[in-house]
């Protein structure tokens, strides 16, 4: 399958590298009439009751990020967990909440993972990515799914929708990356305008990478004294993967709508720890993704309707050949059938209300003696309302969860149904709505996943499941005006959240397989800034400057007769932030990138021993946008790690040194 979806995908490639020659080749010929640039301005609408970070456009695209986990480190209050290199695993964590408490959204309907909850955003490449944005809690959006309710954060990822100039009834743009880690990585977009209603995008890429990087190990043991200091080489880090996307977007004269088919294939190593001197893994996993979905919204009046449908197929081969362990060669699948209908009618002006239901079923099989087989049923039932008065806005919504499960041969757990309230307020202190308060209360619950309850080798069937609390109280500053400074936002958020029976896996020596635990009760205190501003000192010279920062104290407050009493949850920073400087002056780009994450324990006694130390990287890229007759294309060079800094994310999953990329952008 993987070398079917590489062949499509290079003749894809290579069909559309035809169309951009001819095209160059053509324009000498074609008479042209050249118009003065102009520029069009707007206001963007600044009704955040929820706090949200978003990066869209060329802002998205400037930034050294290969992928939308790499993107979502400078967003703050996160946490992204990555076990290194190309094809390492990546998953990211909202406010110390947990992996399965964050929601990732694409093109409108979430993606799901039964079998581990873990959402691997490495898969997901920024090439055809419009926007993506953090949200706390939920959209202020009354019309959303049920689902969308019940997450203490999501991360929604919008995809690029065609846009056809004047006549034009295509456009095509083609990508070449290469550089470190013998990575190579083609990738192409065709959308075509099919007729006035209806358009169509194509979206195809090929990944390969050895993923052989040097990194230096160097552990100190209690006493102080140097136990290991050596460099080495990244072994079995390879990855071979292709991805294939196809969308269709359509109007009519009540609405929009949209359907999208996608698939990931993928071939990696799994590098594994470095532990008890051993260096290389004989692990290795196969990933085949696939799914289909559809949306559509209708307004009739006061009431508008939006519906979602999605089914999923996750396939996923896991092989341990090494010598010292067990040999494993497990194949799991997983199916997902997913169905949503939203209701929002406005019942006078500044008051709407609405009412959603969702249904999802999951389950999993596997080729290992004993399985469960579970399969599970879920239902989902959200009211909502929102009144916006002059400056004043509140927002309140309730969710009703009702969970079964069902095994085979086997004793399934009790059925699980709760309800969930969330209020959410903010209030404009000055008359131009530059300045806000705001503040919500809510409250969200999961289900262990299968693998937390049923997996033979790590599953735990008393595992309780998760209940959280989260209070929040924030303040917004947002103006944008012509001048030296064209814009100014600032933000500041306090908050509280209490997780009840946390579940907290982390790995035990293999990276496919994990350690669950109930920590039982977690205490979180933080605070969240962020700023951003843009200066135009001159007519064609911008500059951009992007900050965050986050305080976290999130600390295990079960048992005081614990040693662990009191201590920090692992591997969660007190102090991490980023910043970047962005310079653009006509068509040359430059771009600093720099991120901080402070020490954290990598058990839950916060001991010498656990320690694991700060770390920090400098990232930098210049780009050269130009022209070569009507096509556009772009240079970008970048210099990941400039100073080469040595660190773990995940301890003993050394991270690359200074590494390189480069890519050359066609568009026409």
């Amino acid at each position: 399958m993987a070398n079917k979806n590489t062949y499509l995908f290079l003749v894809s490639f290579f069909l559309l590298s035809i169309d951009l020659l001819q095209a160059e080749e053509t324009i000498d010929s074609l008479k042209t009439e050249n118009l003065k640039e102009f520029v069009v301005t707007a206001t963007r609408p600044r009704h955040e009751t929820i706090p949200v970070q978003t990066l869209s456009g060329d802002e998205l695209q400037k930034l050294n990020s290969n992928s939308i986990a790499d993107a979502i480190r400078y967003f703050s209050g996160v946490q992204v967990k990555d076990y290194g290199g190309v094809g390492g695993i990546k998953t990211v964590n909202i406010r110390s909440m947990g992996t399965n408490h964050t929601g990732v959204d694409y093109d409108g309907v979430q993606l799901g993972n039964a079998q581990n909850g873990q959402i691997d955003l490495g898969q997901f490449s920024l090439d055809n990515i419009e926007a993506i944005s953090l949200h706390n809690g939920q959209k202020s959006s009354l019309l959303q799914p049920a689902r969308d309710f019940g997450n203490a954060g999501t991360v929604y990822i919008r995809t690029r929708k065609p846009i056809f100039d004047n006549d034009k009834r295509y456009n095509a743009r083609a990508n070449i990356r290469f550089g470190s880690f013998d990575l190579i990585n083609p990738s192409a977009l065709v959308e075509l305008k099919l007729s006035e209603t209806v358009n169509a995008s194509f979206s195809t890429e090929w990944l390969n990478s050895s993923g052989k990087y040097k990194f230096r190990y160097r552990r100190v043991n209690p006493a102080g004294e140097i136990a290991y200091d050596t460099t080495a080489v990244r072994e079995n880090g390879d990855i071979n993967a292709t991805r294939v996307e196809l969308n269709l977007n359509g109007n009519m004269s009540f609405g929009t709508w949209t359907a999208k088919a996608y698939n990931y294939n993928s071939e990696r190593g799994v590098p594994g720890a470095i532990v008890n001197n051993v260096w290389r893994r004989g692990e290795r996993i196969w990933d085949n993704n696939s799914f289909i979905q559809g949306s559509s919204t209708m307004s009739f009046g006061r009431w508008t309707t939006m519906q979602n449908v999605k089914y999923a197929f996750y396939r996923t081969h896991y092989v341990n050949n090494d010598d010292k362990q067990i040999k494993v060669d497990n194949l799991y699948r997983q199916h997902e059938f997913y169905f949503s209908t939203a209701n929002q009618f406005d019942i006078i002006k500044g008051w709407s209300a609405s009412a959603s239901y969702d249904f999802l079923w999951n389950t999993l099989d596997a080729d290992v003696y004993g399985f469960a087989r579970p399969d599970r049923y879920t239902n989902l039932l959200s009211l909502a309302t929102a009144i916006n008065i002059s400056r004043f806005s509140l927002t309140a919504s309730g969710l009703l969860t009702f969970v079964h499960d069902k095994l085979q041969g086997q004793k399934a757990p009790g059925n699980k149904h709760v309800f969930t309230p969330a209020v959410y307020t903010s209030y404009y202190l000055l008359r131009d709505k530059s300045l806000s308060v705001r503040a919500f209360y809510k409250r969200s619950f999961r289900m262990p996943t299968f693998n937390d309850l049923y997996y033979a080798d790590m599953g735990n069937s008393q595992l309780d499941p998760e209940r959280a609390t989260q209070y929040n109280l924030g303040v917004l500053y947002d103006k944008s005006r012509r001048g030296l400074v064209s814009a100014l936002r600032f933000s500041a958020d306090v908050y509280y959240n209490k997780v009840k029976d946390k579940i907290v896996a982390y790995p035990k020596g293999q990276q496919f397989r994990w350690t669950m635990l109930n920590l039982g009760v977690v205490d979180i205190r933080g605070v969240d800034l962020s700023a951003l501003t843009t200066f135009n000192p001159w007519q064609e010279l911008f500059l951009t400057l992007r900050g965050q920062y986050t305080y976290q104290r999130a600390i295990d407050v079960t048992n005081p007769a614990d040693n662990y009493y009191r201590d920090q949850i692992p591997y969660i920073p007190h102090h991490s932030g980023s910043a970047v400087v962005n310079a653009q002056w006509r068509g040359i780009g430059l771009n600093y990138s720099f991120i901080y994450v402070g020490a954290r324990y990598n058990q839950q006694e916060n001991i010498r021993y656990n320690y694991t130390q700060p770390w920090y990287t400098s990232d930098i890229s210049v780009s050269y946008d130009f022209h070569i007759g009507r096509v556009k294309t772009r240079a970008l060079a970048e210099i990941n790690n400039l100073l080469s800094q040595d660190y773990d994310v995940i301890l003993n999953y050394p991270m690359p040194k200074r590494n390189y990329r480069f890519t050359l952008s066609f568009e026409i």
